[in-house]
This record gives structure tokens, C-alpha cells and sequence, in this order.
């Protein structure tokens, strides 16, 4: 037996979700419920167990990168993609994340679950969902990677499109679809451009030939910043960024589970992950690493924005999710890998809590999802609310809860950034501002207030423990969760950083431990962040609970903002006229009725009526009345004879005499 056996096995950890997705999907029509939660939560529970048993053996063997190769999958000529698998720090982050959040939801959804119709068909493709997901994190090559990428944006459109008899679900899974697709095609280009370069899609050897390479200069746009940005176009689709953020605000058309777990803590960091794997292609790119900042702060402060006025509780948390995902991306761009790493970690925790919690308050008012019909719920659905406001903290930033420390080490970056450091610093905090706002005023709406539903006929009630029970975990988690990467005027490690310092390189690491000035100047920042916090809430408070009238009233006052924030700046309309409208009016005029239909049916059908024009004019030659052949035959005759009498030049060209 290997020393380490999980590591030696490591594909068991995707391999298992895939055997439940497989099971589930095959047999599960004709199981009961309980067969299908016992394979579901078994397969994925099971993969959670041998990630740590993964992740012991890496830490027993010294925390050095495992790297296996375990078959071939392609070969041309001097090229090989193989199945290989590693981890590292960067991966052991990633995979405690997908199998960790990914089990609890799946416990979750047993309860979330239990009167729909599919039930086995759902949990098939939350299962195959993590086996993709697994494969992109574990892949030790592009093009594996590649596969997982894909695979999760299948399972995505799947499961977006679960309720697929509703137009609106099945409208919001094909938008996703081609969205990333659009995201996707740069992808590719990028993965080419990569193997063109240095004729391999290994990261040990990209990596390890691109660190050779000199760097771009800003504004250059060699071999590598050409990759870099057709990378981050893929990570746009995936993660969605400006401009194609727009499947994900309609993709909480599908099960509140799935939005928790693949448009929450999963699938949508996957753009996130492949810039901070790229991390040494981006770093010898500043105008690539500028245009992530730019696009990832840009992101955070439209969507923010966006966020203020919804009134569905799933859509407010939908832009919150692109909001802190552009935080993310603002993090990797000024070269902040591991604090947009960490961002991501306890963005996991709290925005899969913020979802699930929604789950439940839609679960426990009748499928209600409007927060003006809410109100008044924080007294009867107890558990619910208090886990709710525990991720609302933490997402607001305010200590000591996750949010705080990941967002303060965001914000603390950007301000000590060279590249637009003060402009990228003072939109991150006043997103911060917006996310606090936003975030308390649906608590308030939900919870706080009297109800403004029908109690008569509404009849709320707390989830069951199946429900409860996950939003426990993660709740404790979202408090937690920040307390391995301290602020350095804490004067403790910065653990979290400390252990990525292999990835990303020890700079990072070191600087947690700067000098007094640069404490001073943090606890400083930290607390600034603290205030624009507190003035968020302060102003949700103000409008939704000291002064209720005031927000329709400040709404009616500034009516044209308000409308333009509540049509979400009118982005898919403009999407509908000068995308849409004109690829389907290009389509269905010129690519089908004239090119396909006109042009390419009507050649193929012309030759075809031809055809049988002329076969049904020579046809009635042959009328079977030997008659009627005998004075054809005479006809004949008569015509030959006289072309042989009466011209003489024609009928010896005919009888070849003349050459």
C-alpha cells in the first residue's frame, strides 16, 4: 500500500458524486425518496471525508504539491492531455469548499425538496454538478480543466432549468447556456494561444516556461496578455462580470438550492479560481491584471447599485453575488491573489447561508418571494432569522464576523495599489456602504415591521431540521470563517496567507507582518470600513423601520433613478434590441429563409422538381398501345430520311463523314 493512499487515488473524490449522479438518475424513477436521499447524501458526504483525508496526507507529507498522471487522454505528435490530477494549497482551499458547502446543501435539499415532482432527477444533477465541479479544481492541465468547466455550465443550464414547463425557467437556463458559451469561446482561444506558445497545457510546465518570460509592458499586448484576456472572457461568462453578468440575476428561476450552491458558493468562483491559478501568466500582464481590477470593481459597484431596489428577496442576494464577485476579481488585479482567495472561502459560507435562508422564508410563506408581501417574520421563524442576520453581518463587514476580514484585506490592498489605487479603494468601500444597505434593508422588509401578508390564509412555520441544521453549520462558519487570516494589527499569523505563500509566493505572506506604520494605517482603514458599514445600516434602518413611508417617498421624489435601478439600467432590453433582435432578424431572414430555405432547399428541391417534371412529360411516351409506337417508329423514319435527302452537309456530319 502508498504511503499516502488517498493522494495515490485522488480521482475517487470526483468519481463518487459522478456514481451518484449515475445511480440516482438511472434507478432513482423508480425508488422512493429515502433510496434517493441515502445515495445522494452518501455519495457527496463520502467525498467530503476523503477530501480531508486528502488534505491530511497532503499536510503529513509536507504540504508539497501532489502531482499524478493516470492515463492518457489525448496524444498527437509531441502534445499529451492526460487525466492527471494535483494538489496544492490553492487546491485544498477550493476542494473543501465544493465538497464542504456542497454536502450541506445537499442535506438541505432533502427538506427543500421533498414535494416536487423529479426528485430524483434534481439530486442527479446536483451530484453531476459536483463531479464537474471537482474535475475543474483538481485538473492539473487546461484541458481537464476544460471539461469540468463545461460540465458545470451543462449542470447549470440543467438545473436552472429544472422547472422546465415554466417558460421562464426554461428561458433563464438557454440564456445561461449561451452566455457562457460567449465566455467560453475565448476560453478556448485562450487555451490555444497557450499551447501555441509553449506547445503544452500543463500548469507546471506553462508556468514554469511563462515565469522565464519577460514581462509586458503596460499598454504591450504581447503573446501572454492576448492569453490573459481571453482567459478572463471565459472567467466574465463563468463568474459573471460585466458585460455578461446577465444570466445569473434570471437563473434564480431555478430551486433555491441550486442558487446556493452554484450561484453562490461554487461554479460562479470558477472564473475566479483560473485567474488565481493564472496567477504567474496575469502577474507578467499589468495591462491584463489593470483590466480585471477595473471590470472586477466596476462589477461590484453597478450591481451593488442594482441591488438597492429589488423587491424579490432571491434577486437582491443574485446582485449581491455579482457585486462580491467583482471584489474578487478587484482582489486578483492589483494582485491580491490570496485575499480575493479568501473573499471567495467566506463568501461560500455566508452567501450559501443568505440563499438558503431565503430557501426557508420562501419556504415558510407559502412560496412567497416578494419582501413587500413579507414582514413581520422574525418572530415566528426564529432559527431562520437569526441565522439570516448572522450572514447579513458578515457580508455587511463587521466584526469579527468572516466578511470583515476578507473585505477589510481587500480594501487595504486596492488602497496600497499602484495601479488606480485610491479611485479602485474608494468604490470598493462605498460598494461596501451600498452592500450594508442593501443587505439590512431585506432584513428589515422580511423580518421586521408588522406582516403585510394575509395571515388568514398564510400560515407561516419554521423548516424542518434537514432545512435548519445546514443553515446552523454555516452560520457558525460565517462567524468563524475569517479568523485565519487576521489583520496584521491583530499581531497574530496571518495563517491563511501563510499557507498559500507557496502559490502565490511568500511577498504576500511576509507583508501580513509589516512594519508599525503599515499596522497603524490598516487598523485605520479597517475602521473607516467599520463607519461606511454602520452608515449603511443606519439608513436602512431610518427608511424601512424608524420611517417606513419615507422609502416610497424618497422613491417617488427620485423617480427616474429609481426606475432605471428597479429596470436594472435597462441592460437586457438593450441586450433584446442590439444583440438579440438583430441576431434573430440576421438568422431568420439571411441564414434560414435565404441562404438555407431560398438558397441551399431551393437548389436541392429545383434539381428535385426538375426532375420529375421532365420524367413525368416523358412518361406519357410510354403508353403501352403498340399503335401509337408504330407511328412513332414511322414519325422516326420519315425524319431521318429527310435530313439524309434534303440536307446533305447535316446528314453527312451525322453519318461522320466529315471530320
Amino acid at each position: 500500500m502508498p504511503a499516502h493512499p488517498m493522494l495515490e487515488y485522488l480521482w475517487i473524490v470526483p468519481l463518487l458524486p459522478l456514481l451518484g449522479s449515475a445511480v440516482n438518475g438511472l434507478l432513482g424513477a423508480q425508488w422512493p425518496n429515502k433510496y434517493i436521499i441515502i445515495t445522494a447524501i452518501s455519495s457527496t458526504g463520502l467525498a467530503f471525508l476523503c477530501a480531508l483525508e486528502a488534505v491530511r496526507e497532503f499536510f503529513d507529507s509536507g504540504q508539497v504539491l501532489f502531482h499524478k498522471e493516470y492515463f492518457t487522454w489525448m496524444a498527437a505528435g509531441n502534445f499529451r492531455a492526460g487525466f492527471d490530477l494535483q494538489l496544492d494549497q490553492l487546491t485544498v482551499v477550493m476542494v473543501l469548499v465544493v465538497t464542504g458547502v456542497g454536502w450541506l446543501i445537499h442535506i438541505y435539499a432533502t427538506g427543500y425538496m421533498t414535494h416536487e415532482g423529479g426528485y430524483y432527477r434534481f439530486f442527479s444533477y446536483l451530484n453531476l454538478f459536483m463531479f464537474f465541479m471537482l474535475i475543474l479544481v483538481l485538473a492539473a492541465n487546461y484541458a481537464l480543466l476544460f471539461v469540468g468547466w463545461e460540465g458545470v455550465g451543462l449542470s447549470s443550464y440543467l438545473l436552472i432549468g429544472f422547472y422546465f414547463l415554466r417558460k421562464s425557467a426554461a428561458d433563464a437556463g438557454k440564456k445561461a447556456f449561451i452566455v457562457n458559451r460567449i465566455g467560453d469561446f475565448g476560453f478556448m482561444l485562450g487555451m490555444f494561444l497557450l499551447f501555441r506558445a509553449f506547445g503544452t497545457l500543463d500548469f507546471a510546465q506553462i508556468f514554469a516556461k511563462a515565469d522565464l518570460w519577460p514581462k509586458d509592458a503596460t499598454g504591450q499586448f504581447g503573446t501572454l496578455t492576448i492569453a490573459c484576456l481571453l482567459l478572463f472572457m471565459g472567467a466574465t461568462g463563468k463568474s459573471a462580470q460585466l458585460p455578461l453578468y446577465v444570466w445569473l440575476p434570471d437563473s434564480m428561476e431555478g430551486p433555491t438550492p441550486v442558487s446556493a450552491l452554484i450561484h453562490a458558493a461554487t461554479m460562479v468562483t470558477a472564473g475566479v479560481y483560473v485567474v488565481a491559478r493564472s496567477h504567474i501568466l496575469f502577474t507578467h500582464s499589468p495591462t491584463a491584471m489593470l483590466v480585471v481590477a477595473i471590470v472586477g470593481c466596476a462589477t461590484a459597484f453597478f450591481a451593488a447599485t442594482i441591488g438597492l431596489v429589488q423587491t424579490d428577496i432571491k434577486r437582491v442576494l443574485a446582485y449581491s453575488t455579482v457585486s462580491q464577485l467583482g471584489y474578487m476579481f478587484l482582489a486578483c488585479g492589483i494582485g491580491a491573489f490570496t485575499a480575493g482567495i479568501f473573499h471567495l472561502m467566506t463568501h461560500a459560507f455566508f452567501k450559501a447561508l443568505l440563499f438558503l435562508a431565503a430557501g426557508s422564508v420562501i419556504h415558510a410563506i407559502g412560496g412567497e418571494q416578494d419582501m413587500n408581501k413579507m414582514g413581520g417574520l422574525g418572530k415566528k421563524i426564529r432559527w431562520t432569522y437569526a441565522t439570516m442576520l448572522a450572514a447579513t453581518v458578515a457580508i455587511a463587514g463587521f466584526p469579527p464576523f468572516a466578511g470583515f476580514f476578507s473585505k477589510d484585506a481587500i480594501l487595504f490592498a486596492a488602497f496600497q495599489s499602484a495601479t488606480g489605487g485610491r479611485i479602485l479603494y474608494g468604490l470598493g468601500l462605498f460598494t461596501a456602504l451600498l452592500t450594508a444597505f442593501y443587505m439590512f434593508r431585506l432584513i428589515f422588509l422580511t423580518f421586521s415591521g408588522r406582516p403585510r401578508y394575509d395571515e388568514k390564509k398564510v400560515h407561516v412555520h419554521e423548516s424542518t431540521w434537514s432545512m435548519l441544521g445546514p443553515l446552523v453549520v454555516l452560520a457558525i462558519l460565517s462567524v468563524i470563517g475569517g479568523w485565519f487570516a487576521l489583520p496584521a494589527f491583530f499581531q497574530r499569523p496571518d495563517y491563511f496567507a501563510n499557507f498559500l505563500g507557496p502559490v502565490f509566493g511568500v511577498r504576500e505572506a511576509v507583508e501580513a507582518g509589516g512594519e508599525a506604520a503599515v499596522h497603524q494605517l490598516e487598523l485605520i482603514l479597517a475602521g473607516v470600513a467599520v463607519v461606511a458599514a454602520l452608515i449603511g445600516w443606519a439608513v436602512a434602518y431610518w427608511l424601512y423601520v424608524s420611517n417606513p413611508r419615507k422609502a416610497d417617498d424618497l422613491a417617488k421624489s427620485m423617480r427616474p433613478a429609481y426606475t432605471t435601478l428597479l429596470n436594472k439600467f435597462y441592460v437586457d432590453e438593450l441586450y433584446a434590441a442590439f444583440v438579440v433582435r438583430p441576431l434573430l432578424w440576421l438568422s431568420t431572414n439571411v441564414f434560414w429563409k435565404a441562404a438555407d430555405v431560398a438558397g441551399i432547399d431551393g437548389t436541392v428541391n429545383g434539381i428535385a422538381h426538375g426532375a420529375a417534371a421532365i420524367g413525368d412529360t416523358v412518361r406519357h411516351s410510354q403508353s403501352g398501345n403498340t399503335r401509337s409506337y408504330a407511328v412513332w417508329v414511322v414519325a422516326g423514319a420519315i425524319v431521318v430520311l429527310a435530313v439524309i435527302f434534303f440536307w446533305p452537309s447535316a446528314s453527312k456530319t451525322a453519318l461522320g463523314l466529315v471530320h
